[in-house]
């Protein structure tokens, strides 16, 4: 009666007078999350199987964690409307945008957000490489391709595969850099697309992403080039960036 088609989606008034009529427990916000989690197309329709996964064990953890919460009210137009808010809840408003595809979890997330503990992973791994920069810099004299000086190679940081029995160069080359502009480049992206991912998904996850990229750089270079030294936090960078590029795929509205 509801779908005389089958196409297998409903409108969101049918939905919500569905919801009412049967007297489910939930406000007017958490419908409105509800419909989102369970939105089928750009046509503001409700896809039943969708519905259906919600309802069933195929639920997701955001759909457990509206349900759980009971009556809670959540400001519906907040995330919408900057007016108000200071710059760092803006910052916190841009990241659920850019790294949720679910605006379910974007509502969540804002709200649960806690500035403790902060997203320190990479801001400190980003310190480090510029402190370490500046003192070979001021050592060596020399600010663009320190590598080309021979006291450079000498580092105990430097990775090299003749030099592979020493661990810890596997992942402390990440700490050295060629120039200023590797130097630069590697850090705006550390910033830009590091930190948000470390606010959302942890210290954990970010951390052992980042380090699981450095070390795929000099294990590959361990396989591809035997007389090439490695410096720089670049494996780390693309591991990001591949992490960002996934969020990209989901939060793009023609892939949800």
């Amino acid at each position: 009666q509801l779908d005389p088609e089958n196409t297998g989606f409903i409108g969101v008034e049918t939905f919500a007078s569905l919801v009412h009529s049967h007297e489910l427990p939930l406000d007017p916000a958490k419908l409105d999350m509800l419909v989102a989690l369970a939105q089928g197309n750009d046509e503001g329709q409700v896809c039943y199987q969708e519905l259906v996964d919600l309802i069933s064990s195929k639920r997701s953890s955001s759909f457990k964690r509206a349900i759980a919460n009971g009556q809670r009210a959540l400001p519906r137009d907040v995330l919408l409307d900057e007016t108000g808010l200071g710059i760092y809840k803006r910052f916190v408003r841009y990241v659920a945008y850019e790294i949720l595809p679910c605006e379910m979890d974007r509502r969540w997330y804002f709200y649960q957000h806690r500035t403790c503990p902060p997203p320190v992973f990479m801001a400190a791994v980003t310190l480090t490489q510029i402190i370490v920069f500046l003192c070979y810099g001021a050592r060596l004299n020399k600010w663009v391709l320190q590598t080309y000086h021979p006291e450079y190679m000498k580092s105990p940081l430097v990775y090299h595969p003749g030099h592979r029995a020493r661990a810890w160069r596997f992942l402390t080359y990440m700490f050295m850099h060629v120039g200023l502009e590797q130097l630069g480049f590697n850090a705006l992206l550390q910033l830009m697309i590091g930190v948000p991912l470390e606010m959302v998904h942890g210290i954990l996850r970010i951390s052992f992403l980042y380090l699981a990229g450095v070390l795929a750089g000099s294990l590959t270079v361990s396989i591809t080039d035997m007389r090439a030294p490695l410096v720089g936090g670049s494996g780390g960078v693309y591991a990001l960036c591949s992490a960002h590029l996934a969020n990209v795929v989901m939060v793009s509205p023609g892939t949800r």
